[in-house]
This record gives C-alpha cells, structure tokens and sequence, in this order.
C-alpha cells in the first residue's frame, strides 16, 4: 500500500509497504481526508523532535514513521473479538497513544499520559496511507450528516474545545485570543458553540484576520499597530477580558495575555512553546490571575464535537481552504504550508 513516510529532516517519501494486519482488539480504517498539522511542518522543517529516534515506549517503533494524524475514513476490517463496529463505517481516529498503566491514564487523563504520543507521529502507521490499524477504543463512529472531509477537522477542533473545557468559561466571559491560526479558530469555533461574550483576536496576518471575523471573532487586533492590553480593556469597560487563550506562544504575548485579564481572570495555555522564555510571576500575583495549561484533549472532547457539528452548533466546513493528493502532500501539501501558511486554515489530504 501507499504511505507518506518520515525518515527525518526535510525527508518524506511516499512508497510502498505491507498493509498492516488487523488483529484482535483491532480496527483497520482505509483513510479519507487528512489534515496537515502545525507539528508535521515541525518536523519536517527541524525533526525529529516527537517522531521517536529510539524505539517508543508503546509502539516500539522509530523513524521511518507514517505521518497523519488528523484523519477520518472508512472501517475496512474489524478484529475477530470487536463487536461495536462493522465494516463500512465511517468513522473518526483519536491518535492518541496511551499506556493504559500510569497514574494519567488510570485517571482518564490519557492526554498526559507518562508514556504518550500520536498516531501517525509515533508509530502504528497514521492517516497519510491507504490503511491503518488502530485500537478499537481509538474509533468513534460518525453520524450519517458528518461528510468525511468535515470529519478529518475533528481532531483540532478538538484541541480547542479541550482548552475552552479546562477553563472557567460562562456565558457572558469576555476572551481575548492570542493567534488566528488553526488552533486559535478551532477556539473560536468551540466559544462560539458553548456561548460567550466578546471574542477579541490578536493576529498580525490580514488574511488570518479576516478568517477568525468570519469564524465569529468580533474584535480583531493587530499586535503589531494595536496596543492590545489597552484595547482589551477598552472593549471591556476597562476591567479586562475574564480569559486569554494564548495559541501564540510568544514572549510579548504571555505578558500581554497576564496584562488583559481582570482580577482573578485566567490565561489559558494552549500554544507548544519553542523555547524557554523569560517570565515575571508578579504579572499574575498583581490579580490573583490564574494560569492553566492544556494539551490535545481527551476522549470525551471527540465525542463533543462530533455531537456540536452534527448538531449544527459548530459548522467548520469553511475551514478547508484546499484538498490535495497524496502523491503531492511534499510538493502541494507541506512547502504550500510552509511558504504560504497565511492563505490557509487547513489543507486536507484526499486520500
């Protein structure tokens, strides 16, 4: 079968390997769509950094790996003791890989757990390939109004209702969004569904502006013109925004983030930082601000928004900005990223 391989830096190649078999506890899924993620472009660009080097702790696998997490697709085999799914559904993959042992995932925390990684990062092949065996426990099905090209963008969305989950949103919080990237719009799109108040974006990229106020942003700043503390405080009858979600991940942004909160707000860390930064405590301990970190999201969170956009709370379809082969995903899929990252949302594989 066809499947995009990582072999290290700037290296993927598509070729031919075996198809996995799929064996007890086990569901084969032919994959549809699948999307490019940031962390792929990481990789690709400076990697190996999740990709493992040295056999994982869980796959016993290391590079080469297929790439793709972010995918939907049909069920092609179910394992011979696998008795929730049939053949022909559709369905959406959770990639998280998880050890089922340690504390995290005895706590239904496998988005932490202590030996973790990804399908299609970390070993157990992934979306970027004519089939893949995975967990039963990784599948959920999708219902008949979910196309499968909408359903490869549940796992970001994901992400950002995994954040706005973890913090303490009402119905009337006014937020304040560091980055109108992917992750920053899957943000939008899970306040939107549960219901806020204002939702003010920082994003510097005119095209990135335009998608978040076509997502529901209703304030849009640009950091680089606008004094975003004093504009979050404008907007909010000078008492500032209730939370930030930061899916920026920059210095200035953090401080800015501990700036804008109203006494007792929180920030929200959703970003992947780079590197170490510097960070002065006080600017949260001069409001009791809290500051909460999250990462991916959990089972429970799929589920929610597989219901959210088959309800029609969420509809994201706008979010697919191009469909390209599998053959092409270097060419068209991942320097088009790299080079032209402010033209799209999220480009899919069609596979």
């Amino acid at each position: 079968m066809r499947a995009a391989r990582f072999y290290g830096k700037e290296d993927i190649r598509v070729e031919q390997i075996d198809e996995p078999e799929c064996k007890a506890g086990q569901v084969k899924v032919k994959p549809a769509f699948v999307g490019i993620c940031g962390t792929d472009l990481h990789e690709y660009i400076g990697g190996p950094t999740f990709a493992p080097t040295t056999p994982h702790p869980v796959t016993k696998e290391s590079i080469p790996i297929t790439f793709g997490h972010e995918f939907s697709g049909t069920i092609s085999a179910i394992g011979p003791d696998v008795t929730d799914f049939k053949v022909g559904q559709h369905v959406s993959v959770q990639p998280t890989i998880y050890d089922g042992s340690c504390f995290a995932c005895k706590n239904n925390l496998e988005n932490v757990c202590y030996n973790g990684g990804f399908v299609g990062l970390s070993g157990w092949g992934g979306g970027l390939s004519d089939a893949c065996v995975v967990p039963a426990g990784y599948v959920l099905p999708l219902p008949d109004n979910i196309p499968l090209d909408i359903a490869a963008l549940v796992e970001p969305l994901a992400v950002g209702w995994h954040a706005v989950k973890r913090s303490p949103l009402k119905s009337d919080s006014n937020i304040l969004i560091l980055g109108g990237g992917p992750i920053g719009i899957a943000v939008i799109h899970a306040l939107k569904a549960r219901g806020c108040g204002k939702i003010i974006v920082s994003e510097i990229s005119g095209s990135r502006q335009k998608f978040c106020k076509h997502f529901g942003a209703d304030i849009i700043l640009d950091p680089r013109h606008d004094d975003v503390v004093k504009g979050c405080k404008e907007e909010t009858g000078g008492d500032g925004v209730d939370i930030v979600f930061d899916c920026a991940g920059v210095a200035v942004g953090l401080r800015d983030a501990c700036r804008s909160i109203k006494s007792r707000g929180t920030v929200v860390n959703v970003a992947i930082w780079e590197k170490e930064i510097p960070f002065n405590p006080n600017e949260l301990v001069w409001k009791e601000g809290h500051y909460v970190a999250c990462l991916g999201y959990v089972q429970q969170d799929f589920k929610d928004v597989i219901q959210a956009i088959s309800s029609g709370a969420m509809n994201p379809g706008d979010m697919i900005t191009s469909k390209i082969k599998l053959e092409n995903v270097v060419e068209d899929g991942i320097k088009e990223l790299i080079n032209n990252k402010e033209k799209h949302v999220k480009l899919m594989v069609e596979i």
